[in-house]
Order: C-alpha cells, then sequence, then structure tokens
C-alpha cells in the first residue's frame, strides 16, 4: 500500500512540475498569437492603404493581400510553436506532412487557386469588366485567390470558383469598350420604309445613352409574314446597355404611333369559289 502511495506521489508531482513548466508557455503562445494576429491586421491595412495611393492595379489588390496575410499568418504560426517549446524544423516538416494530406483532400481548393493565378497572368478580364462566363452575365468586382466575385444587373453578386471560369468559355463585352444593341421592330406591308426608317434613326440620333461613334443606323432586316422587318443598331457602352435597350425601344414604338405607323397583323387571303 505504502508504494502505491509513493508511485501515486512521485506521478502527481511529476505531473505537477510538467504542467508548471507548460503553462507559462502556453499562456505566452495565447498571448502572442493574440497579439501577432493584431499585427497583422494592422500591417494589412496599412499595405491596403499603401496599395490605394499608388495606381495598382485594382485586380491585383485583393488577390495580394490575401496571399501578403496567409504568409504572416503562416509565420505567426511558427513564431507561436517556437515559443511552446516545439522545435522549428520539426514543426516545418510536421506542416509539410499535414500540408501534403491537406493537399490531397482539397485537390479542387488548389485548382482554384491556380485558376486564380492564371486569370492573374493572362488577363483575360479585370475588375470592372463585363463579362459571361458559365451563365452568369456581370461586372467583375473582384479576382480573390480562390474565387471571382460578379455583380449581375439584379444587383445580386455570384460568387464563381476560379476553376470553373477557365474551364468555361469567357465572353468579355469591355474588351472593345461598347456595346450593338440590336432592337427588331416591323412596320405593315405598303407602309412608308423610308419614313420609318427615317424616324428612329431620329430617335437613336437624339438619344443621350447611345453612342454618336460607332454611329447607329437602321437596317431591313427581313421581309416577314405579316410585315416588313426593320431593325435598329445602335452602340452604347456596357453601363448604358440596359438602358438603351428598353428606353430607347420604347421611344422607338412612341415615335412611329404618333407617325401613323401601325404595328403589322396576322394576315389571311380568303378566296371564295363560285
Amino acid at each position: 500500500m505504502k508504494d502505491i502511495t509513493n508511485s501515486l506521489s512521485d506521478f502527481y508531482n511529476s505531473a505537477a512540475t510538467s504542467i508548471g513548466d507548460w503553462v507559462p508557455s502556453i499562456l505566452g503562445a495565447i498571448v502572442a498569437f493574440i497579439i501577432g494576429l493584431w499585427v497583422i491586421g494592422f500591417i494589412v491595412k496599412l499595405i491596403k492603404k499603401g496599395f490605394d495611393r499608388t495606381n495598382m492595379d485594382a485586380t491585383l489588390k485583393p488577390f495580394l493581400l490575401t496571399v501578403i496575410s496567409f504568409a504572416l499568418k503562416a509565420v505567426l504560426f511558427i513564431s507561436v510553436a517556437g515559443i511552446v517549446g516545439i522545435k522549428v524544423a520539426s514543426f516545418i516538416a510536421l506542416l509539410g506532412i499535414v500540408g501534403g494530406a491537406i493537399a490531397l483532400g482539397f485537390q479542387g481548393s488548389l485548382g482554384h487557386l491556380a485558376a486564380g493565378v492564371m486569370l492573374l497572368i493572362f488577363r483575360p478580364f479585370k475588375v470592372g469588366d463585363l463579362i459571361e462566363v458559365d451563365g452568369e452575365l456581370g461586372f467583375v468586382r473582384e479576382i480573390s485567390v480562390f474565387v471571382t466575385f460578379l455583380e449581375t444587373f439584379q444587383n445580386k453578386t455570384s460568387i464563381l470558383p476560379n476553376g470553373t471560369i477557365t474551364a468555361n468559355k469567357i465572353v468579355n463585352y469591355s474588351t472593345i469598350g461598347n456595346l450593338r444593341v440590336d432592337m427588331p421592330f416591323a412596320i405593315q406591308y405598303g407602309a412608308d420604309i423610308k419614313k420609318a426608317k427615317a424616324i428612329a434613326l431620329k430617335v437613336l440620333e437624339n438619344d443621350s445613352n447611345v453612342l454618336k461613334e460607332p454611329a447607329p443606323r437602321i437596317a431591313v432586316n427581313n421581309l416577314g409574314q405579316n410585315g416588313v422587318e426593320l431593325l435598329a443598331l445602335p452602340y452604347a457602352t456596357c453601363e448604358k446597355y440596359w438602358d438603351v435597350h428598353w428606353d430607347t425601344r420604347q421611344q422607338i414604338v412612341e415615335a412611329l404611333g404618333d407617325a401613323g405607323f401601325d404595328a403589322p397583323l396576322p394576315q389571311r387571303i380568303v378566296t371564295m369559289k363560285s
């Protein structure tokens, strides 16, 4: 019984000594970790302000800030491990093993990271461009490490994985700087085509949302079943595309109506046999 008591006493003393040795290190590591995160946040804010003062491309800013933040946090983790008593070399080796295991489990995420780097290198689009990809149409607001943020015309935010973007067809509407808005309309057979074209063209020329260059035009598009199909071809900036698409179309319809042009109606020829 005395031997058991002595063994338990030795165990408790050893445990108390170990805990007494570890507690200051653990507390110091926690304090260093909290302070380190605050310092990293402060440094990242300073770097962001420095980026804002320069003419750095807005496409690169969020990507670089994310990479810098990850790098500083990795240094912090290694430093905290040293405070606890873990040897840096052993900790780095452990991180390598854990990183390899994580990489196998998150191959898709690493693919998105690689795709993000490709987007920044080859630059198929930049922040502010109007693009269409994977069925989504919107303005690029941010290219992050793993995802890209699009703002649609309905003020929705679409978050697309970078791997999805590089794996699909990308349509960049902002490359040239303007878009042609095709607007079909029709008049009845027998109506004055030249006059209808002149009325529609005047609407386009007086619309502030329609670009003067390239110049708008009106063309005969097709001879339909019920009337002559015309096509208005104005150009607009990407931001004003929908304004021209909806508002200018309405102005053309109203101008033609005021001038006495009626919309074509289905026609049938009926013959009577004697």
